[in-house]
This record gives C-alpha cells, structure tokens and sequence, in this order.
C-alpha cells in the first residue's frame, strides 16, 4: 500500500495535506434550489428543491427519463444545473451504474484512492509524535490537527472496514486484479464496497441493487441502515426502499408539474401519490364535465337562434323584436360563460386496464418433456401447463430461466426434448430484450398494425386500443419507437403481449425499466388474471408478492418434473 512522506508534515496543516475535505459529520449536507435541467429542447428536471443532509435516507423515483440520474449528478456536481443552485458542504460519493474500466486500474487502485486521506492522516500523526517529543517549534499544533483529522476520518480502521465491504458484497479482494479483467457486475460490486466501506459523509446510488445476489442485498440493505451520514439512492428495488427510505422525492408528473415530497417512508409515499392522484381526476373529470354542459348550453342557444325566435302566427312586430333580442343575449351570454370557462387541470397520467381474457381453467396449454438447451439449460426441464396456473422461475443469473421461456415460447430450439403447444392455445413472453424495432413509426402504428394482423388471422376478438391500456400517454403513441426510451418500449410490448389474448402470459423480469406503480398495477392484475402465468425475477418484492406461487429452479441438478397449478 503506498503511504506519502510525512518529512515536512509538522510545517503544515493536516487539513491542507489532505486530498479533499475532510468529513463533516452532522452538518453535511447537499442543497439545490430550483434546479432546471434541459437536454437539447426536452425538459428533464424542472423546479427541483431537495435537501440531503445527515440522517437522510432519500428515494429519488419516477419513469424511465423523468431525470433521476440526472439529479444525482446535478447533487454531486457532476451537471452544472441550467438554472438553480446547488450547496454542498462534507464528502460526498456518487455511485453509477457502470464504472469503465478502459485503463491499466487494478482493483487496489480504487482502494488506495478511499483510504488515502486516511494513510496520509496516520503519517502525518506520526511525523507530529515526533516532532512532539523532540521539542520542535508548531509540534503542538501539528499533532492537534492531525490527530483530530485522524479522528474524523477513523483512519485507524480505513482499510479494514472496506474489506469488511468486499466480503460483504461479494466482490473480488485481489489488490492486482485489474478491473479490465472483471465482469459488468464484479466491477460494480468492487465500486460499491469501497464507497460504502470509506468514511464518507453523503452517499448517491443510481441503482445499487443491479448485479448483487441475495446475501449482497442484504449487505447493502444493513450499511444503508446503518449509515451516520445521508443517503439518496435511485432504484426500482421495492424491496430496498421499503427496507431504507423514510422520504421519497416523486419525479413522475403532477398537476402542477413540480416534483412531490412524500415523508413517511414506502407506504406514505403510495398513500400520499394515490391521495393526490385521486384528487387530480376528481378535479378533471369535474372540469371537463362542467366544460361540456356549457358547450352543450352553448349549441343550445345556437339552435334557438335559428328556430326559437320565431313567434306564433299574429304576433306583433314589437313581441317578435323583443324576443329575438333575448334570444341573442341569451345565445351571447353562454358563448362568454363557455370563453370564460378555461380547462387548468391537465389530464391524469392513466392507471392500467388489463384485458379480460376468458381462459378456461385447466385448458391444456402446453407440455414439455427433457428439455434442454446445450450451454444454457444443462438440467431437463419437465413442465406442464392449464388455463390459470401460476409458476415462479427462480435461481441465480444463468440458472436458465430466460433460456426456458424461450423454450416454451417457441422462440429457441431445445438441444433434448418435446414441447407440444395445444390447439389454439396461445402463449406471450415479455421478455428483458424488447423485440419491437419500428424504427421511424410511432408507437401507435406498430400496435396498431399488430392487432390487425392478429385479427386478420381470426386469432383475436377486438383488442383493446393502446390508448385503453393506459401504459402509454398520448405523447408518446404519437413518437417514433426508435425515440421511446426503454421503458416505453417495454409498455408497448407488453400492450402486445396483452393484444394477443394469451392463454399463457410469461414474463421475464417483468420488474426491470417500469415504473414502482406501474409494477404494482401489474402485480395485481397477474393475480386476477383467468390466463395461466410464469414470472422470471429476481425481484425481491415481486417474489414475497408471488410467495403463493410454485416455483422451479431449472438449474436444479435433477430433472424436475412440475405443474404449474
């Protein structure tokens, strides 16, 4: 491990010898005010106030797009803001999905860089014990600073406790390891353990549950818990947020536009989101009736113009003017209540309408037997499945899972083995790799052009339109589906998938790039749904909300025989 010279350490300050900020404990804190953010002419964050300060355990939520990362690195000072300011006083660590790995780094390299404040803070200690004890002019004030920088940054137990991070993760200990040598997750986890490991004040964690097994989550779930200074983390993982968040700061849209604080932790933050939602169609759905009784009230008055002005045979010249006349300011004084009448409350983001599919419980839908696929489903997979069973595929990453939905969706061939698929029976896979590629048709086209293809086959009734499903809004049916972020694209697949009125519905981590409502929405529905249903995840919450459900580890080293029901 390298450590600096601490020759001319007495000479100056502990504090200027160090690399960077010394930890502030208590008063850390990052601040933004009315942070914007645009990104060419799209407008990602808008009148942003949030604070992370010590004690805080922040969940930053909302869609695919709505500026969650961008918020972090706006926080870290990564992102200067269009307009808004942004304080910060302590460390702070900012964590991102990915970290390159393009250059010679080894996995002790990132180690020294978060224990370097520390060794440089010992040997500066250690220089002021000396000059202390030979006499030496400013030893006193030497050895103060350094001990309390020391003592701040519990130099002492720098390295031992990033270690206790590596195991605790899971990541590789080996100081020569380079991390070009390491996988996507291996180098994460490593990033991970030694941010949570050094002492440092403020943590942002743009999903930090990606690429960590059970025994790491659990991990990362206690240190979060645990953690002396402030957090603010960006994840899907239900789980995680339920364990850690006591504030969540709500991007997705509102009313007014503005971002939401909901306290209370997970569930105040459902209560609070589903509160000010309902009030919000309320509103509408008020508005707009109230807007078209008044246009009603208007073509009304329209029509007397023409017809209601006309008196009975025999009446005066002076009865019909003076009718007329009403008649007109009768007309005139809808048109201004209607001109006066403005609609101000924007149309609600739509909940999901799952479509009714009468499925026959028990109808047979498919059988396998032997299956196996060389490399990626090693053990053979019996499996058989009716109209409503419920099936959970479980298991490390390369258990097999996406492999036997493939399978069973007819999509990859089995090395071993029979798949029978029943008459008529028809089966849908959302699966991680969204197979729409559209490119300059918009979102609404390609849905549209599946449907008909499926009702020109007979194969379905009449379809639900895209809009009726409520997974996208208007804005984005009308987009090209090469412009769709990934999370819309998988709403659009899966509005596919609905369209097909399936017998079996599978879904392979259905969890990954959709929205904490919109899952939950979903959750829900794959409960009532009459089609039978195979779920692939690793999802902590989605497994505890299916724990009913059986469940198959195709890597399992036997052959397993199941029915889903």
């Amino acid at each position: 491990m390298l450590r600096t010279d601490p020759s001319s350490a007495p000479s100056i300050s502990a504090h200027s010898a160090l690399s960077s900020e010394l930890p502030a404990g208590a008063a850390a804190h990052v601040r933004a005010d009315g942070v914007a953010v645009s990104l060419g002419e799209r407008t990602v964050l808008s009148g942003v106030d949030v604070t992370v300060a010590a004690g805080a355990r922040l969940a930053i939520v909302g869609e695919n797009g709505r500026g969650k990362t961008t918020l972090l690195h706006v926080l870290a000072g990564r992102l200067v803001p269009d307009t808004g300011t942004v304080s910060r006083t302590g460390t702070l660590a900012l964590v991102e999905q990915t970290l390159a790995a393009d250059d010679d780094r080894t996995v002790g390299d990132l180690v020294t860089a978060a224990v370097g404040d520390s060794l440089t803070a010992l040997d500066l200690l250690d220089a002021a014990t000396e000059a202390l004890a030979a006499g030496e002019p400013g030893a006193e004030d030497a050895y103060a600073h350094a001990l309390e920088a020391a003592t701040v940054l519990d130099a002492w137990d720098a390295e031992r406790r990033i270690d206790v991070a590596l195991e605790g993760l899971g990541a590789c200990t080996d100081r020569d390891r380079p991390l070009s040598t390491l996988s996507v997750g291996q180098r994460y986890r490593v990033r991970l353990a030694v941010v949570l490991g050094s002492n440092t004040d403020l943590l942002l964690l743009d999903e930090p549950t990606n690429h960590l097994d059970a025994d790491a989550l659990d991990f990362l779930t206690r240190r979060l818990r645990e953690h002396p200074g402030g957090v603010a983390v960006v994840s899907h993982d239900r789980a995680l947020l339920r364990a850690v968040a006591t504030t969540f700061l709500d991007l997705d849209p509102s009313r007014d536009g503005l971002p939401r604080r909901y306290a209370g932790g997970y569930d105040g933050w459902v209560e609070g989101r589903g509160r000010e939602r309902q009030r919000w169609e309320q509103d509408y759905t008020t508005q707009q009736a109230e807007h078209a009784q008044l246009t009603q009230a208007a073509e009304d008055a329209r029509g007397r113009l023409h017809t209601g002005w006309r008196p009975e045979k025999g009446t005066g010249k002076h009865q019909r003017a003076a009718r007329t006349a009403g008649v007109v300011q009768a007309f005139n004084r809808r048109v201004e209540e209607l001109e006066r009448h403005r609609i101000t409350v924007p149309e609600p983001p739509r909940h999901l309408t799952w479509p009714e599919l009468r499925v026959r419980p028990g109808r047979p839908v498919l059988d396998g037997h032997g299956l196996t696929v060389d490399g990626r489903l090693p053990e053979p997979v019996d499996i058989s499945i009716g109209g409503g069973d419920r099936l959970v595929l479980t298991g490390p990453n390369g258990a097999g899972k996406s492999t036997l939905l493939g399978v069973l969706a007819g999509r990859v061939e089995p090395t071993t083995g029979t798949l029978r698929v029943h008459h008529g029976a028809r089966v849908s896979l959302l699966s991680q790799e969204v197979p729409v590629r559209a490119g300059s048709r918009t979102a609404h086209q390609v849905y549209r052009e599946h449907v008909d293809r499926l009702e020109a086959q007979g194969a379905i009734g009449r379809a639900l339109s895209l809009s009726g499903m409520g997974l996208l809004d208007a804005a984005s049916m009308r987009t090209s589906v090469e412009r769709l972020s990934q999370g819309q694209r998988r709403r659009l697949h899966l509005a596919m998938c609905l369209a097909s009125e399936p017998d079996l519905l599978m879904l392979d981590e259905p969890t990954n790039h959709l929205s904490i409502g919109l899952v939950d929405e979903i959750t829900e529905a794959l409960h009532d749904t009459s089609c039978a249903v195979v779920v692939a995840t690793h999802d902590r919450q989605l497994l505890a909300d299916l724990a009913a459900w059986p469940r198959l580890e195709p890597s399992r080293g036997r052959r397993t025989s199941i029915s889903a029901g």
